[in-house]
């Protein structure tokens, strides 16, 4: 256990990107960010291969509206649609989160055959073969989004290594009725001796309360009952959280003049952060994909790309969900949950494309 408190971390980002400015988030800047850097990629293709670019205006705005809506109804019909079909208005609310990227790839191919069908000169599998590779970029900066929004995270490592998403437990604590200004949670690198290597990692939270009318006293009781009930009563404090609710609360209050600073001693689950496996990994597919086009763009036979992606992003997928916590209850009681099980016919028609595109590719070469 020499060295573990160096293997976990305490992430709880603000997943605004300005303090006091909500709205703007860093979920939907590398959302957006996505699109525009895919959009320039596409103005390469485009002029690498003869085609006019002016076309790419076009192609981003099928591209736009196919993502944001397939991704919605996605989540809605795979995942909640007892909630969402009885309050149909909640469906708009895209800002509350429940995106679904298989219904977002499965909504893109249908608006690249529209935009292929009004599109002369260029066929659907040439169009699709090329949008597969800013797909994967956009799909690696949208899980970097999701981490930022301690969000879609991994299941408990069971060691004292990992991430522990602490940044919910910091919003519970912050309804508390106390004049709080601050609150943060954080690693204490003098707690190394209570690690145990089963994953229950030392967590400390600091919280700044203005004074007002309380006196230390009336500040810990209050504080002893509220935050022991925050990090044992709430779904998602015990779900990242790991403080045992039988033993008092370990809280430590220091006088800072004009405020007091309550430390609180606790313990949180290290989890897989499996955000960066897949945004490294989608990452990682795009650079493949990206230099195999530079090399081979005019030897690539068309549906080749589309299957290898489907194969590599749906099949990496299948792998990450076994790390991954199941986003709706019902997944529980399956052997494969919704993400896994939508994974799997996309793989099968990923090899199906790789197939037919070599094969058409061998009859080519026969007929020339």
């Amino acid at each position: 256990m020499i060295n573990s408190i160096l293997y976990y971390v305490v992430w709880s980002p603000n997943p605004s990107i300005f303090s006091g400015f909500d709205r703007l988030r860093w979920y939907s800047l590398l959302f957006a960010m996505g699109f525009i850097i895919s959009q320039q990629f596409m103005i390469h293709f485009f002029k690498k291969e003869g085609h006019d670019e002016n076309l790419v205006d076009k192609l981003t705005i099928y591209m736009v509206l196919a993502t944001i809506i397939g991704a919605r109804l996605g989540h809605v019909l795979f995942y909640e649609p007892e909630r969402y079909l009885s309050n149909p208005i909640d469906i708009l609310k895209v800002w509350e989160g429940g995106l679904a990227s298989h219904g977002a790839a499965i909504s893109i191919l249908i608006a690249l055959w529209l935009y292929a069908r009004r599109t002369p000169g260029q066929s659907y599998l040439w169009v699709v073969d090329r949008i597969v590779i800013v797909v994967a970029l956009t799909g690696a900066l949208i899980r970097f989004g999701n981490l930022m929004n301690s969000e879609i995270g991994g299941k408990a490592t069971g060691t004292d290594s990992g991430f522990v998403f602490a940044r919910e437990t910091e919003e519970i604590l912050n309804t508390m009725k106390l004049p709080i200004t601050s609150i943060k949670a954080y690693k204490p690198l003098d707690r190394q001796a209570e690690l145990t290597g089963t994953g229950r990692v030392p967590v400390n939270f600091d919280i700044e309360i203005e004074k007002g009318s309380f006196d230390e006293a009336n500040l810990k009781s209050v504080l002893e009952r509220d935050v022991k009930y925050a990090l044992t009563r709430f779904n998602s404090s015990k779900k990242y959280m790991a403080e045992d609710p039988e033993t008092p609360l370990n809280l430590e209050i220091r006088d800072q003049g004009d405020h007091y600073l309550a430390v609180i001693k606790t313990f949180g689950q290290a989890k897989y952060p499996t955000q960066i496996y897949e945004s490294l990994t989608y990452l990682l597919i795009f650079i493949l994909l990206f230099l195999g086009w530079k090399k081979y763009k005019s030897e690539i036979p068309e549906g080749l790309y589309l299957g290898l992606f489907l194969i590599s992003v749906f099949g990496m997928r299948f792998v990450w969900e076994f790390f991954k916590e199941n986003q709706v209850e019902f997944e529980d009681s399956l052997t494969f949950n919704m993400g896994q099980a939508l994974s799997i016919p996309l793989v099968v028609i990923g090899f199906g494309l790789i197939f037919y595109s070599l094969n058409n590719k061998r009859k080519q070469s026969i007929k020339n």
